[in-house]
């Protein structure tokens, strides 16, 4: 099942992709994808006729953020061993966590907003996870009945503000835009609960990331089950698991986004998002 949401900005209608890609309107059954709804989307929409359900035009309609604002975003840091060895830096022996603010999510055709004091602005594909229902000191065995499903994510950074300028990560993770995320949610049985999923992301048509989430240092259940022992996972909270090798920051010469560059990004069955870079 993917799910989807088009339209403007407070106006999202909350859709399901079928099999030959046509957003069907779900909003008669449920009201939109927030936190509060999350919890029993599955109940609500298995066994419903998709094929019943009015049709959404997708040409010239915004794709919204796939759910609406998640109440926490948690990530993964160093989560690929081949990252780690290009920032220079040890396999960390426990999943590194950090934040990224609630305004760094943003819709996965949004631009990226580049302010005046950046100098280091940097990409990350990036496999997303969507809690689907509550989650506190689970296993590993029960972390996959946690999720609702699976998602595209773009971990912007900005790395002066990361590394340069002392304190946490958070600090060059929290800027407005900095998590565009969609196109949609993929339920877990139609991408193998997030294994074995090739992703890849270009900036100006050059590929730059190329990776498999098979290479995680800490798989999924593992994340789960790790975040659940030292806070609550309430539905709709998204976790950004960690990117692959060719971040700018890692190449020699490093190499940084400005204003009008492009990036387009992808994960299997997950679909595709293009951002442009635009000025503040």
């Amino acid at each position: 099942m993917k799910l989807l949401r088009l339209g403007a900005v407070g106006s999202e209608i909350p859709c399901i992709l079928d099999e030959n890609n046509i957003a069907r309107n779900v909003s008669s059954i449920v009201s939109d994808f927030t936190p509060d709804t999350i919890p029993n989307l599955k109940g609500l929409l298995s066994g419903v006729s998709i094929d019943g359900l009015p049709a959404v035009p997708m040409d010239n309609v915004r794709v919204a953020t796939p759910m609406a604002q998640p109440r926490n975003i948690y990530c993964i840091g160093l989560n690929y061993s081949d990252h780690a060895a290009e920032a220079g830096m040890a396999i960390p022996d426990e999943p590194i966590l950090f934040n990224k603010s609630s305004g760094t999510f943003c819709a996965a055709f949004d631009p990226i907003l580049f302010a005046p004091k950046m100098t280091k602005l940097d990409w990350e594909v990036e496999l997303g996870i969507v809690i689907g229902k509550p989650a506190l000191n689970i296993s590993k065995a029960q972390a996959l009945d946690h999720i609702l499903g699976y998602t595209l994510v773009n971990d912007v950074s900005e790395r002066a503000w990361q590394l340069e300028r002392g304190g946490q990560w958070a600090k060059g993770k929290g800027f407005p835009n900095f998590c565009p995320t969609g196109p949609w949610i993929v339920t877990g049985d139609e991408v193998n609960d997030g294994r074995s999923l090739s992703m890849w992301l270009d900036v100006n048509g050059t590929r730059m990331q190329t990776g498999n989430t098979d290479t995680m240092i800490f798989n999924i259940p593992t994340i789960v089950s790790y975040l659940s022992e030292f806070m609550r996972l309430e539905a709709g909270d998204l976790i950004c698991t960690g990117t692959p090798p060719g971040v700018g920051s890692g190449m020699n010469p490093p190499r940084y986004l400005n204003i009008g560059d492009n990036i387009k990004l992808g994960i299997d069955g997950l679909g595709e998002q293009t951002q442009t870079v635009i000025a503040l």
